[in-house]
């Protein structure tokens, strides 16, 4: 999933960003709320982790208006106060959940896979196009009898193109789905990491399964 963390504390965003990292999902890691809501309007995320209390604009603030434009994606609210009055006030915002600091990662996590099952992109634990199937619990994907694992890149890529099958997807788009903000890839890192896929697709006998269309980009484009 493509998700919106908002954490001013470095302290407290290095970890769950590199913990949603290490589980396939891609991260844009903000510090503040001006830049967070910002980044909202800009890209289709499947999921906001939005801390309350932050510089220049409010998690709260956000997921207000967040709601108002008529954004629908999970918004799971971190944040120190814990009396009822503040976890409706956030409910009431919008958010669909609440996890008290400090955070647990795992507890985040397990929060993580149950508010991305109500995104409106959610399609299950489970990828499939035609007999290729992408296992988005293990970072693996199966063809018949056969089965490879997938790197955190890889899957990122293989996911995007299964959720986009037989659409032509151009680097740009590629690059601005699975690559974090901050986190630029090099000139050529698409057509490298879109060449490291084939490999290990061809460990499952599809290998020809991504398309090269000229000078637009790629392709997920199982053969008849």
């Amino acid at each position: 999933m493509l998700i919106l963390l908002v954490e001013d504390d470095p302290s407290q965003l290095e970890p769950l960003r590199t913990a949603l990292l290490k589980v396939g999902h891609t991260v844009d890691a903000i510090e503040d709320g001006e830049t967070a809501q910002w980044f909202a309007f800009r890209k289709d995320y499947d999921l906001l982790i939005l801390d309350w209390m932050l510089p220049k604009v409010s998690g709260v603030e956000i997921c207000q208006v967040y709601r108002q434009a008529g954004k629908l994606a999970p918004v799971l609210m971190l944040t120190a106060k814990d009396t009822v009055l503040d976890k409706v006030t956030g409910l009431d915002a919008g958010a669909d959940d609440y996890l008290v600091k400090p955070v647990d990662v795992l507890e985040l996590l397990a929060r993580v896979r149950a508010l991305g099952r109500r995104s409106p992109m959610w399609q299950g634990d489970i990828l499939s196009l035609d007999d290729l199937q992408l296992h988005l619990s293990n970072l693996t994907i199966e063809r018949g009898s056969l089965t490879t694992q997938l790197s955190s890149r890889e899957f990122q890529l293989m996911e995007y193109l299964m959720r986009h099958p037989r659409q032509v997807l151009s680097h740009h788009q590629i690059e601005q789905a699975i690559w974090s903000w901050g986190d630029e890839p090099e000139s050529n890192a698409v057509t490298t990491l879109v060449r490291r896929l084939r490999q290990r697709l061809q460990t499952v006998d599809a290998k020809d399964w991504i398309e090269t269309v000229h000078r637009m980009g790629y392709r997920l484009n199982p053969p008849n």
